[in-house]
């Protein structure tokens, strides 16, 4: 599979309107550094050796090569940005327009192969423990009146657990948050996440 394209990506790039060429491009330089494309999360996946090593976004305002553990790539460019608040391993290269990337083509390339090398080494990114998020007030409650809830809640996966409390938690009001605990209870209780 490796260096070969997949009709799901020939496809997505096609329908990409804008970022067509962009897309084109960058598609081109993963391939040439070895990586095997891959069709995940309804996005072009490269990876190396069964790991996900980058993928291509398309938003409103610019496109973007995301790696999943580019936290861990050096960046001697400082062209990595992290592109949630809460977004812990993944870090982003944008940009606007194909000549960016035909200006950036060797510094994107050099990034790559550095992401291949932390996968060849087993580097793994130090996330931060779900204990250290704060469990929002309205939540405990829900926690206390319904054991079973709880239960299911530490059944989940870290990275679940995490998702619902980052959710939760950025309602500024605690109407809304109890509103937000209320509609995703059941899916707590049926072991789903918040976008499963």
């Amino acid at each position: 599979m490796d260096g070969r394209m997949i009709p799901k990506v020939d496809e997505f790039i096609r329908k990409a309107g804008e970022w067509q060429k962009e897309f084109e491009k960058l598609r081109r330089i993963l391939l040439d550094c070895g990586l095997t494309e891959e069709w995940k999360w309804n996005l072009p996946c490269y990876t190396f050796q069964n790991s996900n090593i980058a993928i291509i976004q398309g938003f409103k305002n610019y496109g973007a090569l995301m790696f999943f553990k580019g936290v861990l790539l050096k960046d001697p460019k400082g062209i990595l940005i992290q592109p949630g608040e809460n977004s812990q391993a993944q870090r982003q290269i944008r940009f606007s327009n194909v000549q960016e990337i035909d200006e950036m083509e060797d510094s994107l390339r050099a990034y790559i192969l550095e992401a291949i090398e932390v996968e060849k080494a087993g580097l793994q990114v130090n996330f931060k423990e779900t204990k250290e998020y704060n469990i929002p007030e309205e939540l405990q409650h829900k926690f206390d009146e319904i054991p079973a809830l709880k239960a299911a809640f530490e059944a989940l996966t870290p990275g679940r657990q995490r998702g619902y409390l980052i959710y939760f938690s950025k309602a500024k009001q605690s109407k809304t948050r109890v509103s937000r605990i209320e509609k995703y209870m059941q899916h707590i209780l049926d072991g789903r996440g918040l976008k499963d």
